[in-house]
């Protein structure tokens, strides 16, 4: 596997004269071209188009200076086909971009190709392979976007999460991953899943590397600081603990007393039952709304989607409206009690998977360590640095408060240093 790409020393190379962004690119693609075949992060690749866009003046001038970016292939391109894993959208082309694909576009980054996403961002197993040890599963649904970074085929890529979409593969892959606090970054153009739980996440070599893309793709300020606060974590393991294995569980731990070694307040804290009660509710809440988003796929076209999709969305019929409105009530006092909750702390450390990559393809894993977070709408990063018993990336998730993304951003940072020197 080639080495991660880290696209703020790239992207500052090209600003000083020591890279062009057609330099950037070919590394790029002799990466794609060397494990593509094998490792199959990508539904549609334009290598020609990339190289042609490459050769634009002025993108050293740009906040993204030019870097190639993949967009998870459930995010509308106008310029290459948005299939959305599944074959009731073979071939199709949208009539424009997604909100933030024109983002990207106007921050000076260019669509390398369209990474590959589980069926419609669910839990169908994709082709991709996990680049750290291709007979283990990337994750997903983002798992193009994941397995490209990891793989050193790309310095950024746009995912999504909708339980553990971002967080998950990240943790599978050994990457850096941010979901972002909920509506930070625009869906408009995204396919959806569940409205409500739906957030587009990012996908980079480092913690650095996420802040620069935040901040060059958004116009606001979530650069690192130069000299930030000492943290204080909250480490909290859920009342799903035990589904976490003990590679899991020493990981943890083990940046628990890497944070702590490096000068942090770490806390061990339980969640209040009212905040845990999110877990639940974020099932109901995505099952009713995906019966809604998918209704015409289901109505029409059945017959098309996967046994995996299909037997979901037949039970998710069931989901009543009263269901829904209880849901979505315990979902805002689980957010109300989780802000209280962490007055006085600047992030959660938690599990970000429940262990190393499952072996074999049958599985995407288990966002159990995400939903809760994810209906929270609470800023997320897997922190990398640590390995289980069998060597394959164990990430660590820290977790902050809900619209502190820039606090959250230096929270993570100060830990993967910490990791770094332990």
């Amino acid at each position: 596997m080639n080495t991660m790409l880290e696209a703020a020393s790239l992207a500052e190379a090209v600003r000083a004269g020591r890279l062009n962004p057609s330099e950037v690119v070919e590394r790029c693609i002799a990466a794609i071209e060397a494990q593509e075949a094998e490792i199959r992060a990508f539904a549609t690749l334009d290598l020609p188009a990339l190289r042609t866009a490459a050769s634009r003046p002025g993108l050293d001038a740009t906040p993204l200076a030019g870097l190639p970016v993949g967009v998870k292939d459930i995010l509308d391109t106008a310029d290459l086909p948005t299939e959305r894993g599944s074959p009731l959208f073979a071939g199709y082309r949208p009539f424009g971009d997604a909100s933030i694909v024109r983002m990207m576009a106007r921050a000076g980054g260019l669509l390398a190709g369209k990474t590959v996403t589980t069926e419609f961002a669910f839990m169908q197993p994709s082709p991709t392979r996990n680049p750290r040890r291709p007979s283990h599963t990337p994750g997903g649904s983002s798992a193009g976007s994941a397995a490209a970074v990891a793989a050193g085929m790309l310095p950024l890529a746009i995912g999504t999460q909708t339980g553990g979409s971002v967080i998950r593969p990240a943790s599978f892959c050994g990457v850096t991953g941010f979901k972002p606090s909920f509506k930070l970054l625009p869906v408009l153009g995204l396919k959806p899943f569940a409205w409500s739980l739906d957030t587009l996440g990012l996908f980079a070599a480092r913690v650095a590397d996420i802040a620069f893309a935040m901040s060059a793709l958004t116009g606001r300020d979530l650069a690192l600081d130069a000299d930030p606060a000492t943290p204080r974590f909250a480490v909290v393991k859920t009342a799903r603990a035990a589904h976490a294995s003990d590679d899991a569980h020493a990981a943890l731990e083990a940046a628990a007393r890497a944070a702590a070694d490096a000068g942090a307040q770490v806390v061990e804290l339980e969640l209040p039952a009212e905040v845990e009660a999110g877990d639940a509710a974020s099932a109901v809440v995505q099952a009713y709304e995906a019966a809604l988003t998918f209704a015409d796929e289901w109505d029409r076209h059945r017959d098309q989607l996967s046994p995996t999709l299909a037997a979901y969305l037949e039970e998710a019929q069931r989901t009543a409206p009263e269901q829904y409105d209880a849901a979505r009530r315990t979902s805002r006092r689980a957010r109300n009690a989780l802000a209280d909750t962490l007055h006085g702390f600047d992030a959660v450390l938690t599990f970000s998977a429940p262990g190393e990559a499952p072996e074999g393809h049958a599985t995407t894993g288990s966002p159990v360590f995400n939903r809760l977070w994810t209906l929270a709408g609470t800023p997320c990063v897997n922190v990398t640095g640590l390995t289980g018993a069998s060597g394959l990336p164990i990430g660590v998730q820290v977790v902050g408060r809900f619209a502190r993304d820039k606090a959250t951003l230096n929270a993570a940072h100060f830990l993967e240093r910490a990791i770094a020197t332990r």
